[in-house]
């Protein structure tokens, strides 16, 4: 950022699922609407290299040659496809995009299944910026095209605690089948998860307030309530955008600075946080965006399915 060239700007927020991705959808829908802001939707489901039948396969495959593979990972990923996407937006307002079909009642009306991909199609309506919300937002192939990189991550045991009650009680796996997923896709974690948020600009990181010692044990997912928020901030940003972090904690009840460029703020609060902080970036980066008008209410974020 910095530059005021002329270019359709990205907003990438990557993180695994159940990291407080309802929350950040909330949070941008409300800006967007605020600011009038036409913004594309780009789930990075859509980006995976097999369908769900067919990654059932690739993974047996690959276990025959003693080897893993993992959504976290390149293997079962299109990398290219997508940068080529930011890519391509960034310069003309377009690109391919496809969707995945996560139940059957958004499979109906393509007459397909869960599970499924949308054939490919270009973009073609007019917006003013793209967001991404998936798990590889910010991979070295894609992170230079994207204009605001956040991250959304809990604690790894939080995460492990979330992923082993959503697959048991949601998906009806075995509780041994979970943890025997969670070590085999621990690499793909380290080499291709972890690296990103050493990219971001902003990071937020749920943190609970109870015992999560052993994930593996646990019968509950903690709550907002009982979870604080650390919001790291990159300097870079706090100096153009005049970010006053005493400002914020005032403004948001029971929050303390716990470094220069940290925030820490009550579970509940996320949502109100991401709203205050990411506003005058939005407005900064949309401006560049070329068209872009607030004098026409627009419809706030869209993925635009069919």
């Amino acid at each position: 950022m910095g530059k005021k060239d002329k270019h359709f700007p990205i907003v990438a927020v990557t993180g695994s699922s159940g990291a407080g991705t309802s929350t950040v959808k909330e949070a941008f829908g409300h800006v967007f609407f605020r600011e009038n802001i036409k913004a594309i939707l780009i789930e990075g489901d859509s980006f995976h290299r097999y369908d769900r039948d067919q990654m059932k396969l690739a993974v047996q495959e690959a276990h025959k040659q003693g080897r893993t593979l993992s959504h976290f990972g390149r293997d079962a990923n299109l990398f290219e496809d997508l940068a080529e996407l930011f890519k391509t937006y960034r310069k003309t307002g377009g690109g391919r995009r496809r969707y995945y079909l996560h139940t059957n009642d958004e499979a109906q009306p393509w007459g397909l299944r869960a599970g499924q991909f949308t054939p490919w199609e270009e973009i073609t309506e007019a917006s003013d910026l793209l967001m991404y919300e998936g798990l590889h937002g910010g991979v070295s192939e894609v992170a230079p095209y994207v204009d605001l990189l956040i991250g959304v991550v809990p604690i790894i045991n939080l995460e492990w605690i979330q992923k082993i009650q959503r697959d048991i009680h949601s998906r009806g796996y075995a509780p041994q089948d979970v943890v025997t997923t969670i070590k085999e896709r621990m690499d793909d974690y380290v080499d291709f998860i972890t690296p990103q948020f050493s990219r971001t600009d902003i990071n937020f990181q749920r943190i609970p307030t109870v015992d999560t010692s052993n994930p593996f044990i646990a019968r509950d997912v903690p709550s907002e309530d009982e979870s604080l928020v650390v919001i790291r901030i990159k300097k870079r940003l706090i100096r153009q955008y005049n970010i006053d972090l005493t400002f914020l904690k005032n403004m948001i009840e029971h929050s303390f600075i716990s470094r220069r460029n940290t925030l820490v703020v009550p579970g509940p609060k996320m949502g109100l946080a991401m709203e205050i902080l990411v506003t005058p970036i939005i407005e900064d980066l949309v401006s560049r965006s070329p068209g872009y008008s607030k004098k026409e209410k627009k419809n706030p974020l869209s993925n635009n399915r069919s």
